[in-house]
């Protein structure tokens, strides 16, 4: 599946925000547009770990970069932290926007929860940014928002009900409305609850997409 193709990624920095599959999508990403024959970096200006079967490059400078784009055409890159994640790359977001052909950011953190509520300071969107894809896990409909996202009292204010309120669609939509930071959104784990997932698409007036990255499929 060319998850590239179907969340409509131009060429240039993608962000990648939310939760439920944030690190999955920009990985099966860049595998599809590698086999394309494009050279792609994957990073964050959030936390995550190496991807420990790609080139990583930890090391500033540009050098560095050409030399690992040489062993193939997908790559990842950061800081590295003293816990072993990757922070941002110490090249500036416009010299990877023109050394690769593609940069997939993954721009926030969701504490491993499918849904997610962004504080004042989040995401860490680059100005470069062609486009902002929000995910959101499909798993957490039908729970509890204090069980099923980060930052639940934020979420359910935004949404206007209670941390104990069960996520429906319409809840999410609202949370989504709310913060506004997306131009495209994939909801993910769709084999979990599809037609809560179908409802959260049709709720939406940007690009969704119902999907599942697991199975490589669209619902």
């Amino acid at each position: 599946m060319d998850w590239a193709q179907v969340l409509g990624m131009r060429p240039g920095v993608t962000a990648v925000i939310g939760g439920g599959g944030k690190t999955t999508l920009l990985r099966t990403a860049g595998e599809a547009l590698a086999a394309a024959g494009l050279n792609v970096l994957l990073c964050a200006t959030a936390k995550i770990y190496p991807f420990s079967d790609l080139p990583c490059v930890t090391e500033p400078g540009e050098a560095p970069l050409l030399a690992a784009r040489t062993q193939g055409r997908l790559i990842c890159a950061g800081t590295l932290l003293n816990n072993g994640k990757l922070t941002a790359p110490a090249v500036p977001m416009a010299r990877l926007k023109a050394l690769f052909d593609y940069v997939l950011v993954e721009a926030d953190g969701s504490a491993r929860l499918p849904l997610k509520a962004h504080a004042p300071h989040e995401p860490v969107i680059p100005p470069e940014a062609e486009g902002i894809i929000c995910v959101v896990g499909a798993s957490g409909f039908g729970r509890p928002i204090r069980e099923a996202a980060h930052r639940p009292e934020r979420y359910a204010a935004l949404a206007g009900v209670g941390e104990d309120d069960l996520v429906t669609p319409r809840i999410a939509a609202a949370v989504l409305r709310a913060e506004g930071l997306h131009t495209g959104i994939l909801v993910n784990q769709a084999e979990l609850a599809a037609v809560q997932a179908r409802e959260l698409v049709r709720l939406m007036d940007c690009p969704a997409v119902a999907g599942s990255l697991k199975l490589e499929k669209i619902f």
